[in-house]
Formats: C-alpha cells, structure tokens, sequence
C-alpha cells in the first residue's frame, strides 16, 4: 500500500510540474488565438487606479501592470483638462500626485475654488492644457510606498486608457468613474452645449463600448460606469446601457449634486429607485463594517438590503499595508479578502493590490470544469484512486 500512494503521489508532482498551473492559470491568450474571456464566476478584482500600491495611480504602467497580475477591471477617475480633453486623474488638483510644484513656469495658476461646498486652493486641472498636463510627471501617494518611479511617468487621457485595455491579450474590462462632475461642468465648456457626461459618454461609444450588463456586447467588451452623483448616473442612463454602479461615501458626506445624506440614500427607499438605473453600489467599506480603535465591529445589513434589491455590491479600497488592516486580519490582507468574499458575501472589491486578490482567488476558488481542462480532470481521477488506500 505504501508503495502504490508513493508512485501516485510522484505521479501527480509529475503532472502538477509539467502543467505549470494546472489548477488557475494565469489569464492569457488562448491557443486558437481568441482572447480569454472576462471571468465571472467569482468577485471581481477591480484594481484601483491600477495596481497603485505597486506603481503611481493612474499611469500606464500601473494599469498594465494590473492587467499582468490578473485583474478584471482597471479602475480610474476621469476629469478633464482647460481644453476639455478627459484625462485619468484622481484629484481635482495636482499637487499631491504630480511634480507641478516644481514648475516655475506654472507658479501663477494656484487658485481657490469650491468644491463640493468646501474652499479649496491648489493647482487644477481645469486650468492646464493638456499639453502642460503632458509636462508634468506623476508621483506616489503614500510616502510609505515605493519611490522609486517618482517623476517618470506622465497623466494619460481617457482615450489611452481605454486603449490599454483593448491591447491586452485577454479581455479585461474597464471600471471609469464621472469625477466630480458638478465641479467640472462648471469650470470646462465643450462646444453645442455638451456636458461632461456626454463627452464621456462619446468616448465610450467611440471605442465600441456598449451592452446591458451581462449581455454578449458587453461581454465583449465589459465596462462598469462609476460616480458619487446620483444625477450624473441618471443623466448618463438616457445614453447608454452600460451597467451604472452609485458609489457612496463615508457617513458624514453629502451628495455633491442632491446634497443627500449617507441615511438617504442607502435607505431602502431610495435603493428601490436608484435600481431603476444602476447594477450595484460601491460603498466606502467602513461604512459596511464599521471599525473603531482599527477593530472590526459589528457588520451592518447594507450588503444584505442592497442584495434584497438586486444591486451588487463593490466595496472600496483594500490595501495591504499595516496602516489599512485592521487588527482582527493579523496584518494578513487574505484574511481580509476571506472576510469580505466568504462572510460579507460582496461582489467586487476595489484594491491597490491587484496581484494579492488575484493569487488569494486562484488559490481558494472552487475548481472549475473550464480550468486547468484535462490536467485538472486526471488530478481529480488521481485522486479518486487514492481515496481507497486512505480508507484502509
């Protein structure tokens, strides 16, 4: 008996070696030359202004580099420069992730401008072409990530965005948030009396996004629209039937275009109007699980109610690092995914960590009859034959 589950177990380190990974291979071209479709069995892995935790938000190394480690959607924000071209850009001001300080030449264009009904001075956005947000260079957030790529890559527009997702090898969807539209509508005027939403929406139609969730279009070619304004998501719902996700804020924040409460507009009330236009929310997840002193505390029933009304849910933002890990994970950011998945039930999650979610997925999701195809289904033969010997 010995023998025999020695040879079986060689046997599989054999097949287990020469397959590669078998079980969850990394996404990639297929043989026959089509690209591998979006997977939608589990979570979706939404990588957060690329893989940010690795690489400055909103470059094009970022997103490409979340797109090498496994992600389905590459995440952004889109606002727009002086001569209303759509960049990819998080903050309505540049000087928090771009050298603009050190640019004499810009020194006069610091303003003060509401926004969101606070007073706030910087450099906008607003007030630089794009060729002058071309000369700029992008730099890390946090002070506690890698430095290194400060200063080396430039803000991209929408359009090179959208690009780099058509270009990859296998189909990975794109997640573009209207950002602070209220503020940019103000500032920026397009010709014929466009609005922000219609130029965003333009752009989508002109790389052949188009689709109801789920349907074969979209699939082709999958998109989630994004956007803290319950308006702009409505406005934007009269031009196209890509799925919509109402993101929300913490507790204390107001809607910037209604001015509604946090209690508002996750009351079951408004979820049973908001459904007529969006697929699922993103709330900010402190706000489903609420955390006091960096614990846990008891969850609340959002993830449930949204369900109850059919809206997904996608939670924002899971980092890696000590300071965004509460202490019941150990410092361990997969037991904080199997939290979300497994307990809270949630269907995607927003990370700077790409790479992280993908590998914590592939290692605990069930195996599936289209992975790993005949590799997977001789381990599973393998091990029927080996089960006997375990009973003796």
């Amino acid at each position: 008996m010995g023998s025999a589950c020695l040879i079986l177990f060689a046997l599989v380190c054999l097949i287990v070696r020469s397959a590669g990974r078998p079980f969850y291979p990394f996404p990639s071209k297929v043989a026959d030359g089509e690209r591998q479709p979006l997977q939608t069995s589990r979570p979706y892995n939404i990588a957060h202004r690329g893989s940010n935790g690795e690489l400055p938000e909103e470059t094009a190394v970022a997103y490409m580099r979340a797109i090498e480690e496994g992600t389905d959607f590459i995440e952004t924000d889109i606002l727009s420069s002086k001569d209303g071209v759509l960049i990819c850009f998080h903050d309505v001001t540049l000087d928090d992730t771009t050298d603009v300080a050190q640019h004499k030449e810009f020194a006069d264009r610091k303003r003060t401008y509401e926004v969101q009904g606070k007073n706030t001075t910087g450099f906008f956005t607003v007030d630089f072409t794009l060729k002058e947000l071309k000369s700029l260079r992008v730099i890390q957030r946090y002070p506690f990530r890698d430095q290194q790529y400060n200063g080396k890559f430039h803000i991209i527009t929408f359009e090179e965005y959208i690009l780099i997702a058509l270009d990859a090898t296998r189909v990975v969807g794109i997640y573009p948030e209207i950002k602070n539209p209220v503020f940019i509508n103000q500032h920026v005027k397009w010709p014929n009396g466009k609005k922000f939403e219609d130029v965003f929406v333009e752009t989508l139609k002109k790389y052949g996004y188009k689709g109801s969730y789920m349907s074969n279009e979209w699939k082709k070619q999958p998109a989630f629209l994004q956007s803290f304004a319950p308006t702009s998501l409505v406005y934007v719902s009269n031009l196209t039937d890509l799925p919509k996700i109402f993101l929300i804020d913490e507790i204390n924040a107001l809607t910037q275009d209604t001015n509604q409460s946090y209690w508002e507009i996750t009351s079951d009330g408004y979820f049973d109007f908001i459904k007529n236009y969006v697929v699922g929310i993103g709330p900010w997840k402190d706000t489903v699980v609420p955390v006091v002193n960096n614990y846990l505390q008891t969850p609340t029933d959002l993830v449930a109610r949204a369900h109850a009304h059919n809206l997904q849910v996608h939670p924002y933002t899971y980092r890696n690092e000590y300071d965004f890990l509460p202490y019941n994970f150990n410092q361990d950011p997969y037991q904080e995914y199997e939290f979300w998945i497994h307990k809270m039930g949630v269907d995607g999650l927003f990370t700077d960590f790409t790479g992280s979610l993908h590998k914590y997925q592939e290692w605990t999701s069930p195996l599936s009859s289209k992975d790993g195809s005949n590799e997977t289904s001789l381990l599973h033969k393998i091990a029927a034959m080996v089960s006997p010997y375990e009973r003796v």
